[in-house]
């Protein structure tokens, strides 16, 4: 990991502590090209009622239209869903750096087999915050991943 790396996964996460105090599930994301921040957004489901307002949606919604995502890097501070790895696929977005897949994982190995450099880094905030999420709002979080 390096410095930029490092600043937008910091960023990732100050995104996800913003949606969990708002009462929303604790997903930030931010898209960079080099270190350029092209967007940001957190996960907006609850706040806006919206089923697919991901954080990696909210941040690509917020980078508005993009000729080409070549060279761009997408933070996220949890694993992406299927439908965000399907995203990040069709966009052709290069590199995803995921900040914790403890927690929630699986779509890294269709990445990776879509050609998508992945980045794991484990970090520690993004464990805990999703910790803390879970054990407070286990039917918020099953409701966000599709669990009865």
């Amino acid at each position: 990991m390096n410095d930029i790396d490092a600043r937008f996964v910091t960023r990732a996460y100050e995104l996800a502590l913003e949606s969990f105090e708002e009462g929303g599930c604790p997903i930030g994301s931010v898209i960079a090209r080099g270190d350029t921040m092209l967007g940001e957004g957190h996960n907006q489901r609850v706040q806006q009622g919206d089923p697919i307002a991901h954080g990696e949606m909210d941040a690509l919604r917020n980078a508005g239209r993009q000729k080409s995502y070549a060279g761009t890097t997408l933070y996220t501070s949890l694993s992406p869903c299927m439908m965000c790895a399907g995203t990040i696929v069709q966009f052709k977005i290069p590199r995803v750096v995921i900040a914790e897949n403890t927690s929630f994982g699986g779509n890294e190995a269709f990445l990776r087999d879509h050609g998508v450099e992945v980045v794991i880094l484990g970090d520690a905030r993004c464990i805990e915050l999703m910790r803390r999420f879970v054990a407070e709002r286990p039917e918020l979080w099953n409701e966000d991943i599709a669990e009865d």
